[in-house]
């Protein structure tokens, strides 16, 4: 009886309606995600918009849930970074050793560049410290969700794209305890260290290991097409969650930040600061460093383009971390897409600088 059950029951996922269904799914989500890449700029605003006006409105709604705030936003940070870590190959790694360069500078951009531009930015923004420390936070991260399809669209190098974001998410967990803990001291902040560790593990180092089980499991199980088949959905779940924690963020803090709007404007100006300062930086360099128009564009999407997503779960997850902590990242991707999408259009110009034919490139996504 049992083995009847099961193999009626595999007949059935297995029949032509199931499969038309789940291709139906599958072209829904990637539209979905095509969607909000598109629009991120909106979408985020509306989401802080929205936080913001019903946390300045319902100031006691907020403070008397700040517990259930807490277990609900720590609920959807698993839920952002999970299936992130399942579409982070790490078998990949390997490759890098044929032509480590390109890795090797996105790393040296990541985790000495960045850091010495941001600790020039923050000086020069004089904000509060809590803003400061969430600003190094999210600069610190690199590999934005859409690292790798600003580099394709741009029709850059993806297997290096993809090299440089999975060495990037590596090092994370090594060097940001240590770099939040010189920044706390340099803004005098206590940076609950030990928590901060735990928070790495739990929001990083976990996911990442849970992601890559089940991304071999799933292969071994149903072959490697199935993780074309589920791409559009570990892509729409994640910007989905983050835009619900932007708006829960800005909702926890509504009162302060609309009696103090004022000191977002620095923040926002260190944002575009940073990102022009970066991209040109890097165009000028690697081209004479000697890297092709493909690698550089991969370095340049990867490197200058910060998880915001990581940024916040870190942020909110870390017992003592003030919630202004995590603005800084909630509203990096206004600004982040709107210029990274601009580099993209700049994709025919910087081919012939770097001695390359133009060529046809793919359509950007519109803002």
């Amino acid at each position: 009886m049992n083995v009847s059950i099961c193999a009626d029951i595999g007949k059935a996922s297995n029949s032509p309606d199931i499969k038309q269904r789940n291709k139906k799914m599958t072209r829904h989500a990637a539209h979905l995600g095509e969607h909000l890449r598109h629009r991120l700029f909106f979408y985020a605003s509306a989401a802080i918009a929205l936080g913001w006006v019903l946390g300045a409105n319902l100031p006691e709604v907020a403070s008397a849930h700040q517990r259930e705030l807490g277990w609900v936003m720590n609920a959807l940070v698993f839920l952002m970074i999970y299936p992130m870590m399942i579409g982070l190959n790490l078998e990949q790694l390997p490759k890098a050793l044929a032509r480590p360069r390109p890795v090797l500078l996105s790393l040296l951009y990541n985790f000495l560049i960045t850091p010495l531009l941001s600790y020039a930015l923050v000086r020069a923004m004089a904000a509060p410290p809590e803003l400061a420390l969430g600003f190094y936070l999210v600069m610190l991260i690199p590999g934005s969700s859409m690292a790798i399809a600003y580099t394709g669209m741009a029709g850059g190098s993806l297997e290096v794209a993809m090299l440089a974001q999975a060495a990037g998410f590596l090092v994370v967990p090594f060097a940001l305890p240590l770099f939040m803990h010189w920044a706390g001291q340099s803004q005098d902040v206590v940076v609950p260290l030990g928590s901060l560790v735990t928070t790495v593990v739990l929001v990083l180092i976990l996911p990442m290991a849970l992601g890559d089980i089940t991304r071999r499991v799933l292969v071994r199980r149903f072959g490697p097409p199935i993780l074309m088949s589920i791409k559009p959905f570990l892509g729409v779940i994640p910007a989905l969650t983050m835009l619900v924690l932007m708006a829960l963020i800005f909702f926890s803090k509504g009162t302060m930040l609309a009696q103090n709007w004022h000191i977002l404007l620095p923040l926002m100006a260190a944002t575009v600061a940073f990102l022009v300062i970066i991209l040109a930086l890097m165009t000028w360099l690697n081209r004479r460093l000697g890297l092709s128009y493909a690698e550089h564009m991969a370095v340049a999407f990867v490197s200058s383009g910060k998880n915001n997503a990581t940024a916040i779960a870190i942020a909110i997850s870390t017992a003592g971390f003030d919630p202004l902590v995590a603005v800084p990242a909630a509203t990096l991707p206004m600004f982040q897409a709107v210029l990274l999408v601009g580099y993209v259009h700049l994709a025919q110009r910087l081919r012939v600088y770097y001695g390359e034919e133009a060529a046809v490139c793919h359509e950007a996504p519109g803002i």
